[in-house]
C-alpha cells in the first residue's frame, strides 16, 4: 500500500522545486552543479525548459517563470551557476570570482543531458530561456558557431542538443550579430534598455534573419532592464558594471506590466510551436 502511494506521487509530480545536482560537460574536469525542478502534475513525458539566471545569481522571479512554465506542462530547472562555485553574483565590474564564460554554457548544456535522462521528459524538446547575462548563454546553446567552439574544446554536446533559445533583456548580442542561430530564437528587450543595448539585439536578429536562421525580436517601447521582474522599482543600479555608461558603471531597471504580460504570451506562443509540436 506503502509503495503504491509512493508511485502514485511520483507518476503526478511534484508539488514544488525539487533540488537536484549533476556534473556540467566540461572535458576532463567536470563540476557539479544544482538546480531546482519543477513539473507538472501528471506521468509526461513532457517538454522541459532550462532557466539560465543573470549576473546576480539565481532570483525568485526565474523560480515564477518555473512555475508558469510547470502550469503550461513544461518541466522548468532553474540552474544554479553561481551557488556551487561561491561567486557573489553582484554583477561589479570585472569581479574577483567571474567564472570563464564556458562554464555557464557547460552548465547548461549538463542540464539538458540530466533531462535527457529522465523518463518523464521529452529529450528532444528541451528548450533554454536565459535572462541578462543567462540570456547570452540561452542564445549561445543555439548558435552554430558557439557549438563548434564548443566541440573544439572536447565538449560532448548531448544530441540532438537544444531545440530552441529565448533571450529576455540578454547580454552578448553585438557579439552574435555576425554569427547564426541554427535552432529558432526569439529575443525580448525593453526598447529604453541601458544595460543590454536593443540596437544591437535588432541587428543581430536582422543578420541572422537575412542567412536564413528562424530568428525573431520583440521590442517593448519604454521598458527597461529587469521589465519582467515583479516588484522591482524603476531605478538606477550605480554599483553594476554597464560598458555602455561613461565610467563603467550604472544600469536602470524596472518592472512594466504591460511588457511583462508580452514576453510571457511570447514564450507561451513560442514554446508551444517548438516544443510541443
Amino acid at each position: 500500500m506503502v509503495l503504491t502511494v509512493i508511485v502514485a506521487a511520483l507518476a503526478v509530480g511534484c508539488a514544488g522545486p525539487t533540488r537536484i545536482t549533476y556534473p556540467n560537460v566540461t572535458p576532463d574536469k567536470p563540476e557539479i552543479i544544482s538546480a531546482t525542478v519543477t513539473r507538472p502534475s501528471g506521468p509526461g513525458p513532457f517538454p522541459a525548459v532550462v532557466l539560465l539566471h543573470g549576473c546576480g545569481g539565481v532570483s525568485p522571479q526565474l523560480e515564477r517563470w518555473a512555475r508558469w512554465l510547470a502550469d503550461r506542462g513544461y518541466v522548468g530547472v532553474v540552474v544554479d551557476s553561481f551557488g556551487p562555485r561561491k561567486v557573489k553574483g553582484d554583477c561589479a565590474p570585472e569581479a574577483p570570482d567571474d567564472i570563464p564564460i564556458t562554464a555557464r554554457l557547460d552548465d547548461a548544456f549538463g542540464a539538458l543531458r540530466w533531462l535527457q535522462a529522465q523518463p518523464w521528459v521529452r529529450g528532444d524538446r528541451v528548450a533554454a530561456v536565459g535572462f541578462s547575462q543567462g540570456g547570452a548563454f540561452a542564445m549561445s546553446v543555439v548558435n552554430g558557431p558557439s557549438l563548434e567552439r564548443a566541440a573544439r574544446r572536447g565538449v560532448k554536446i548531448p544530441a540532438p542538443g537544444f531545440a530552441a533559445g529565448v533571450g529576455v533583456y540578454p547580454g552578448g548580442c553585438k557579439s552574435l550579430i555576425p554569427q547564426l542561430a541554427v535552432k529558432p530564437l526569439l529575443v525580448l528587450i525593453g526598447a529604453a534598455d541601458d544595460w543590454t543595448l536593443p540596437e544591437f539585439c535588432q541587428q543581430m536578429v536582422d543578420s541572422m534573419k537575412s542567412r536564413g536562421a528562424d530568428a525573431r525580436v520583440v521590442l517593448y517601447p519604454g521598458a527597461y532592464h529587469y521589465f519582467d521582474v515583479e516588484g522591482q522599482k524603476l531605478e538606477v543600479l550605480d554599483y553594476v558594471g554597464n560598458d555602455n555608461k561613461p565610467g563603467g558603471r550604472g544600469a536602470t531597471v524596472g518592472y512594466q506590466p504591460e511588457a511583462a504580460a508580452g514576453a510571457y504570451r511570447e514564450v507561451e506562443v513560442f514554446f508551444g510551436q517548438h516544443l510541443k509540436r
